[in-house]
Formats: C-alpha cells, structure tokens, sequence
C-alpha cells in the first residue's frame, strides 16, 4: 500500500477485533490476522477482545458433580482465550501496532451486549465469517451489526491480512447501501480500483441504473468509479459473487439485512447467502 493510500487510511483510528473461544479445537481466526494487518495499514490501536463462553451451573441439588465439571469446562475455555489474546498481543509488539486485549467470560447474551457496547468506542470492528444462520457467532455479528452503529469487517476463512485494492459497492439505491458505503469511504477513497455494481433484471436496468446517479458522489470524494450493470444470475447473491470474481475484488461493501432477519432467515436474503458463503471479506453496515 503506498504511502498515499496509509494516508487516507489514517482516519480510520481505533479497530475492534472480536473472537469466541468456544473450545472446539478447530477454529482458524482470519480476523485476528486481518485486522493486525489493517491497524499496522492504518496506524490505528487495535483492541483484541478473545471472549470465553462461560456455561451456567445448576446450583440443584444431587448436581454438584455435573456442575463440577461445568466449572472445570469454564476455566478451560476461559484459559485459552488468554492465551489467544496473549499471542495477539505479542503478533501486534512484533508488528508494532499498539494493542490491548481483553477476555471476559460472558454468557452468550452478555458477550452480544458487551461487544456492542465496546463497538461504539470504536470505528469499525473485524469478525470471522461463521456460514451456519443458527450458530452462536453468527447471533453475535448480526447483534453487533443491529445495536453498534458501526461497521463490520467479516472475514471468510483463509483471508489473514487486508487486502483493499480492488472493492465492489452493491449498490440497491437503499439507505443500508448508502450508509455502507459512506462507511467505508477511507478504503474507497485509498482504493485503486472501485466498482459499483447494480444487480438487476435486463427491463429494469434499461429503465434505471441508479449506480449511474450515486458514481459522481462517490468521484467528488476522491474515489475512482466505474459503474457495472449485471443482470439477474441465479439471485443476486450468486451475481455479487461472480462479479468480484471477474473483477479480481479484495473486498465487498454492501449494506446488510434491507429485509429484516427474520424474513432472511426463513425467506433467505442477499445478506444471508453471501454470510454463507462470499470469496472475499465483506464490508457491512446497517
């Protein structure tokens, strides 16, 4: 990343990364590494918070040995999400970005209400992907996205340093697409290459193409756009992968959740579908 690039970069101050030891063994942590690579990119502080589930004991009685070993299962869990904020902490001294780390153990509703809360004292906040609607990671980034006021960074698997010289902005027309992409206006602006891609229906982009009247709000601020029409492929989601493919994308901004989550979660969704599955990190507000 040029020097101009850190520049505009530098606006972005404070980065919240956020991950759940939840014990299984095999979670693999993109964010922690993204998000390291994104504070050292932007001279910001980065703050770790590796969290623990903590389980509930039954205070019944003739339960004590089951509660034993909920006990025993909350110390495990909460040792080694030290240990993973310890080893960020020394990545982050390596890589000499300024770090702090925290690791509470917290039932799951009080982790979705701390991690909002600790949002909001920051600019934006990195998560893993987590493809399952019903798992507890994927509770924990839509609360953080519906309560924070701030934007989310969620990193698929495999994707351990930023990357943001080629972005798409899904653009809908809809407030959720304009505050996503107000949002990310340090990476677009630091961006070489920006694409706005409107997905459509061939009738309905030939009588609109909304992406042509927001192209020159985006140029006033400095950013290089280019506007791309994309007929309907299989759905939308399908279409916004494809296109980030052809356009060698590092990045997708797009508002999340138009609909509401209950009709994503049964109807489906643009923002469900590519949660699911996307080929690069997606940058999302609400």
């Amino acid at each position: 990343m040029s020097l101009q690039q850190t520049a505009v970069l530098s606006g972005i101050c404070d980065i919240l990364v956020g991950i759940t030891e939840e014990g299984r063994g095999d979670e693999a942590a993109s964010s922690l590494g993204y998000g390291l690579t994104l504070a050292r990119a932007a001279s910001a502080h980065l703050t770790v918070q590796s969290a623990s589930i903590r389980f509930m004991t039954t205070a019944l009685p003739l339960c004590g040995f089951a509660d034993e070993l909920v006990v025993a299962e909350n110390c495990r869990l909460a040792s080694l999400a030290r240990s993973a904020a310890e080893r960020a902490a020394s990545d982050a001294e390596r890589a000499g970005v300024t770090c702090t780390t925290e690791s509470p153990s917290l039932m799951h509703h009080e982790l979705v209400a701390r991690l909002s809360a600790r949002t909001r004292l920051h600019d934006l906040i990195v998560l893993d992907a987590e493809p399952l609607a019903v798992a507890p990671d994927r509770d924990l980034m839509e609360g953080v996205l519906f309560r924070s006021g701030r934007p989310v960074i969620v990193v698929p698997a495999g994707h351990n340093a930023f990357s943001a010289r080629r972005l798409i902005v899904a653009w809908d027309g809809s407030a959720q697409a304009a505050r996503a992409a107000n949002d990310a206006m340090p990476f677009l602006r630091a961006a070489e290459a920006v694409e706005i891609v409107c997905v459509g229906d061939a009738e309905k982009l030939l009588s609109s193409v909304p992406g042509v009247e927001f192209a020159p709000h985006l140029a006033r601020h400095g950013v290089e756009v280019t506007v791309k029409d994309r007929p309907l492929e299989v759905d939308v989601a399908e279409t916004l992968r494809r296109e980030a493919a052809l356009f060698r994308a590092d990045m997708i901004v797009m508002g999340a959740y138009r609909h509401s989550r209950v009709r994503e979660w049964f109807l489906g969704g643009v923002t469900q579908s590519l949660l699911a599955r996307s080929p690069v990190p997606l940058f999302l507000a609400h």
